[in-house]
């Protein structure tokens, strides 16, 4: 069985990637890039902060990354009201802890961004553990957030399940030795079973702790 559960933030906590996407095709347009659609999906794949100011601006002191960080969060905060959690979230983490399951957030966020979204929809108390890509110093898909997630909350990563929408987060959460339940609509589905997910469900509506229990012990 499993002891633990450990989900990614941006896409399977929050239904943030939408506004997400604005303020960093906002920051980068303040600073004269213009970037595609296309171009701009690099911001959903589960990279710490650092490494997609590096992706579009090249290489930066670190006065630099630390200004443009301020930047791009302060134009997500102008539209965080609008940040709801993925559908069947909160009954799922009630279930979870009515099973004493112990539960933790591994993400590629920014401490300051997670910790505002947490209070800010009132999540924080359920989560022993939360750690964000400014407390590792490589991002996904190496293994390290997942891997401090599990050393914090004292158990083995092979105890643990979990939970990602993006190519680079499944193969991170794989890398460290856990079970690994995708979160993506059918269409993206076999990405996240290509990248090494047990399962791919498109929310937390349909499951429970017995039914995580069911799809992968009997």
């Amino acid at each position: 069985m499993f002891r633990g559960l450990i989900f990614d933030f941006d896409g399977v906590i929050v239904d943030s990637h939408p506004v997400h996407t604005r303020a960093w095709r906002k920051f980068l347009h303040s600073v004269g890039r213009t970037v595609s659609e296309e171009q701009l999906q690099f911001v959903l794949d589960g990279r710490k902060r650092d490494d997609i100011l590096r992706h579009f601006m090249g290489e930066l002191d670190a006065d630099q990354i630390v200004e443009y960080g301020r930047r791009k969060e302060q134009f997500f905060r102008d539209e965080a009201a609008q940040v709801r959690t993925i559908h069947g979230l909160r009954g799922f983490l009630r279930d979870l802890d009515f099973e004493q399951q112990a539960m933790a957030i591994a993400s590629s966020g920014s401490r300051s961004r997670v910790h505002f979204l947490l209070d800010l929809l009132d999540l924080k108390k359920l989560f022993r553990v939360v750690i964000t890509g400014d407390e590792v110093e490589q991002g996904k898909p190496h293994p390290a957030v997942f891997l401090r997630a599990a050393q914090q909350l004292g158990m083995d990563p092979s105890e643990l399940m979990a939970f990602e929408d993006a190519v680079s987060g499944v193969r991170a959460a794989r890398s460290a030795g856990m079970m690994c339940v995708g979160i993506a609509q059918s269409e993206r589905a076999s990405l996240l079973v290509d990248a090494g997910a047990n399962y791919v469900v498109p929310n937390f509506q349909s499951l429970s702790y017995s039914k995580l229990a069911q799809m992968f012990f009997q």
